[in-house]
């Protein structure tokens, strides 16, 4: 291997990673929030990489037929809890309102557009405004009656939405896989590298989203709810932050953000209904490196990981997946000799 391959496997690495680091770091948000290690994260990736696919071909995309059958669950479950505890009329309606206004307005959008071939941008925008709601709508149905419970049993419920986003994603969008036309299509040469629009587009878009979730925690008012629900639930209950809204904004950004992901990794893969385990799985990865705390070590896991794919696939390509995946073994191993676990008495 001599130096200019070498460049163009750290430059497709560093690629990886930046997509890889958008993911980790809403795995750390959702964990920080809610203490729920969101194994469905890349679902939202596959999720935004084909609603806009769809969106290409000029039809409907099942997306917005799983929105409002998730947006009519939650009505439901909105309807029951407000009837279970005797609450008026008015705010059982106003309730419902809140629950059911965007997801059906954005659907109804999103069937007038589809035939009409706008500009991609206007459909990759739409894309973002229909995967989001999913986020918020899933910690209703899952996660909300269970937001006192043990981590496991969080695990093993986001497992479960696993099974069932994949099995819903094959029935909405088929087994068909699409790969998305990149959103800058040119080409810039640098000595031996070759860096495409796409390329530039996903360094620039990750960027600009990690400073944007910088400012929206370091600046806002609702940024700082939500640290301080991570730092202690039962404070920021007693100073009258809603745990439950604090979960659902959580999971709605961690939509947003794996939506995005599917929109910028979207032209360099195929992606199939459930792509989005590996990619998201990878992610994962890069959040454990960081322990599931540290955002500056998720962005760093995320470059190693998409390092370690990307030198991997040149040096073993059968076994790059072995690779990035037993890399987390040593990690572990040297998490659990610093931080030992005391049983408790």
């Amino acid at each position: 291997m001599d130096f200019s391959i070498a460049s163009i496997l750290a430059l497709d690495g560093a690629t990886n990673g930046a997509v890889y680091a958008l993911l980790a770091l809403a795995t750390v948000l959702v964990f920080a929030v809610t203490r729920i290690i969101f194994i469905p994260q890349g679902e939202f990736v596959a999720f935004g990489a084909l609603t806009l696919a769809l969106f290409q071909m000029g039809k409907v995309p099942g997306t917005v037929w799983f929105l409002l059958i998730l947006a009519g669950s939650a009505a439901i479950a909105d309807l029951v809890d407000g009837l279970k505890h005797h609450q008026s009329a008015q705010r059982i309606a106003k309730r419902l309102l809140l629950t059911l206004a965007y997801p059906v307005l954005i659907s109804l959008v999103a069937i007038w557009v589809a035939p009409r071939n706008f500009p991609m941008p206007v459909q990759a925008a739409l894309t973002l405004a229909l995967v989001t709601p999913f986020g918020g709508l899933i910690y209703r149905l899952a996660y909300e009656s269970l937001a006192d419970a043990t981590s496991l049993v969080l695990l093993i419920v986001s497992i479960g939405v696993h099974f069932a986003l994949t099995g819903l994603g094959l029935f909405f969008f088929g087994a068909e896989g699409f790969r998305n036309p990149s959103f800058w299509d040119v080409r810039f040469t640098t000595g031996p590298l070759q860096f495409s629009g796409q390329t530039i587009f996903i360094f620039v878009a990750s960027l600009v989203l990690i400073v944007g979730l910088w400012l929206f925690f370091e600046r806002s008012l609702y940024g700082k709810a939500l640290r301080a629900t991570a730092i202690n639930r039962l404070g920021a209950r007693l100073m009258g932050i809603s745990s439950n809204g604090a979960g659902r904004t959580t999971l709605t950004v961690a939509a947003f953000i794996g939506a995005l992901s599917g929109l910028l990794i979207g032209p360099t893969t195929t992606i199939f209904y459930d792509s989005g385990f590996l990619i998201g799985l990878k992610g994962f990865v890069a959040a454990v490196f960081a322990g599931l705390s540290s955002y500056p070590l998720a962005l760093l896991g995320a470059m190693l990981v998409g390092l370690l794919e990307s030198f991997g696939s040149f040096w073993a390509s059968s076994f790059k997946e072995v690779i990035v995946f037993g890399s987390i073994i040593p990690v572990l191993l040297w998490r659990s000799l610093r931080d030992p676990h005391h049983e408790e008495h």
